[in-house]
């Protein structure tokens, strides 16, 4: 991946073998630290899930993944949204996110 902008990466769709799965509305960031956790998807089933960053492979066209189960339940995703930040409220305004999940303010031409 490298270092891609947080929100081209939320334009992407979560898919697993070519199969749409879902698309991310949301990034959740580590409580304390400035690294996201993972993100919230929109599964095409009309559930909200949670998807580790950590298992998931961030393409140009997609964020692939292995298998559905992936994808964390609806029913638990609660624990994520508590523990985390959301991208939105972190102060971030158009951060840049690398291979390790660290965010990183957005590069300007100086």
């Amino acid at each position: 991946m490298g270092v891609r902008s947080v929100s081209e990466v939320l334009s992407l769709p979560v898919r697993m073998n070519g199969v749409a799965l879902g698309r991310p509305v949301e990034a959740l960031l580590d409580a304390r630290e400035d690294r996201l956790l993972g993100f919230e998807v929109l599964c095409r089933d009309g559930a909200r899930r949670f998807l580790p960053f950590a298992v998931a492979r961030v393409w140009a066209d997609e964020i692939a993944i292995d298998s559905a189960l992936m994808l964390i339940d609806e029913g638990d995703i609660d624990y994520y949204r508590r523990n985390s930040r959301r991208l939105a409220d972190s102060g971030y305004v158009d951060p840049w996110v690398d291979d390790d999940g660290h965010l990183h303010e957005r590069l300007t031409a100086a």
